[in-house]
């Protein structure tokens, strides 16, 4: 066993595999491949939809274009995922909009499937922002990154991670300046 420095934050853990690792920081999980069509269908591998299992998402934009820079963009997303809050299909419990990528941290309705409601929100916001720029273009990379939350003593630790995107990105240098996040943590 050996004692090494988190690679995101400063203090000391003791780390054995790259699991351990990733309860630090849940950015820190292997990702899948960044090959487009083999990534896809490696990103379904595993994948279960179980009602009330809270899940970080993270979807990102069509060649990581900068679309959702703009206020209109962001907050297009925005309310999609208030959406699907209001329909009962997830209950959102903190998000960022970045100009390249979505973070959400949600709880899954009890008859809703996880990729039917990010599906829903992928689809929704492209339309209406295609619809606002008046260019039909792909909005969203295939497919999203998830992971299932197992412990709800994680909830605010990965909620901050979340929220401090843009501040880590050099955005903002605070959340207050950032129009596009919320967390029912803080």
């Amino acid at each position: 066993m050996q004692a090494t420095r988190c690679r995101i934050c400063t203090h000391r853990r003791i780390i054995q595999t790259e699991i351990q690792a990733s309860r630090c920081h849940p950015s820190t999980m292997p990702t899948a491949s960044t090959d487009p069509i083999r990534g896809t269908s490696q990103l379904r591998k595993g994948r279960a939809s179980i009602p009330g299992q809270i899940y970080h998402v993270i979807a990102k934009t069509h060649q990581q274009r900068r679309l959702l820079a703009e206020l209109t963009t962001g907050r297009i997303v925005v309310n999609c995922l208030r959406h699907e809050n209001e329909l009962n299909r997830a209950r959102t419990l903190s998000f960022v909009v970045m100009p390249d990528h979505l973070h959400w941290l949600l709880q899954l309705g009890d008859e809703s499937a996880l990729s039917r409601v990010v599906h829903n929100v992928k689809s929704n916001s492209a339309r209406q922002i295609n619809s606002t720029r008046k260019r039909y273009c792909a909005v969203w990379q295939r497919g999203f990154y998830d992971r299932a939350i197992r412990s709800e003593d994680d909830l605010p630790a990965i909620a901050r991670y979340i929220v401090a995107n843009p501040m880590r990105a050099g955005i903002a240098r605070s959340c207050r300046e950032y129009p596009h996040w919320d967390s029912i943590f803080l």
